[in-house]
């Protein structure tokens, strides 16, 4: 139950990290599990260092460093971030520097009401629950009634069911149930389509406003949800790509031409050319490979109710307007 808050010590029934010369692994502490066979046999994890009995984890402080046959590794507490980079894939999944833009750009503090469609393998959901806990809720769902199944039994066992529900939706049908109709601070989509979906986020989302965002990785359906969130009166639509690049900080050694012997070389009195030295520098270097694209974040503010009613009567008006000066200018 390591997922819903911080303590120092394993538990039988918590999910863990190994943290193994740069790897991450997912570990859950259970003593036995069962074989293909359905054999109740002894849990050992299996690592390119030797195996690990998780028996004999229980107890002991995260963060240890523990012994395995061909080295050691350390048992660490798993946060969202490092459930991204370990979790089983049921679907492609948002990485960590789109998560945090998605939650920068949709102003999410604890106790508000964020609903995402498309929960897929629960990597940005988990972020989510972080997020909004303990007061907020997250609403997730999912097309796949599979995965949707298999995301409440993950957050089950993380212990982080009270603050979110996922539900099996097929939400550009259905919508978001009347239920959450005008209860959302924020709407996030990743979907095929999701300008098919904006329609129903307006209808979720507070009638102070709230914020949108949409997760796509082509051109032409960023296109088609911008017209279609300005249809829907949203306003300061933007769309970002998030990539990436780490600086190394590392020392390097650069040969270094001693030039002084020019101040005093002359013709009547040569000076001998004195070596080159080497000069040590600490420097920032640019990766070898640039991170390629993932997808398009397209965010928006949806006004306040009053403001909606205001801009959409103010447009009718000026349809009405230039209508009326069309007729004029044929009678002329």
């Amino acid at each position: 139950m390591s997922f819903r808050n911080y303590k120092d010590k394993v538990d039988e029934g918590d999910t863990v990290i190994l943290y193994l010369s740069n790897n991450l692994y997912a570990i859950d502490v259970k003593t036995e599990v069962k074989n293909k066979k359905g054999e109740t046999i002894e849990n050992v994890f299996q690592t390119p260092f030797g195996a690990l009995k998780v028996r004999n984890l229980i107890g002991i402080q995260y963060g240890s460093r523990i012994e395995l046959s061909k080295g050691w590794g350390h048992i660490l507490q798993p946060t969202p971030e490092m459930w991204s980079l370990t979790l089983p894939h049921r679907t492609q999944i948002i990485y960590t520097p789109d998560i945090s833009m998605i939650l920068f750009q949709l102003d999410l503090v604890p106790g508000c009401v964020v609903i995402e469609a498309g929960t897929g393998s629960g990597s940005l959901t988990h972020a989510l629950i972080r997020r909004v806990r303990p007061e907020g809720h997250v609403y997730t769902f999912d097309f796949h009634e599979h995965r949707s199944k298999i995301a409440r039994e993950e957050f089950e066992a993380h212990d982080v069911a009270d603050f979110v529900t996922a539900q099996h939706r097929d939400i550009i049908r259905d919508g978001f149930s009347e239920e959450l109709n005008g209860k959302a601070d924020a709407v996030f989509l990743d979907l095929p389509s999701p300008w098919l979906g904006i329609s129903h986020a307006v209808k979720a989302i507070k009638e102070q406003g709230g914020r949108f965002c949409s997760f796509s990785p082509c051109i032409e359906q960023v296109q088609r949800t911008c017209l279609v969130l300005q249809e829907n009166g949203f306003q300061d639509i933007n769309t970002m790509e998030i990539l990436q690049r780490e600086l190394k900080v590392t020392k390097r050694t650069i040969p270094v031409r001693d030039l002084s012997f020019l101040k005093h070389k002359s013709s009547e009195s040569p000076v001998e050319e004195k070596p080159s030295g080497d000069t040590s520098y600490v420097v920032a270097a640019r990766p070898v490979s640039t991170p390629g694209h993932t997808g398009f974040l397209t965010v928006a503010t949806l006004p306040p109710a009053f403001a909606r009613s205001k801009a959409k009567k103010t447009k009718t008006e000026d349809s009405e307007d230039t209508d009326t000066s069309n007729v004029t200018h044929g009678d002329r």
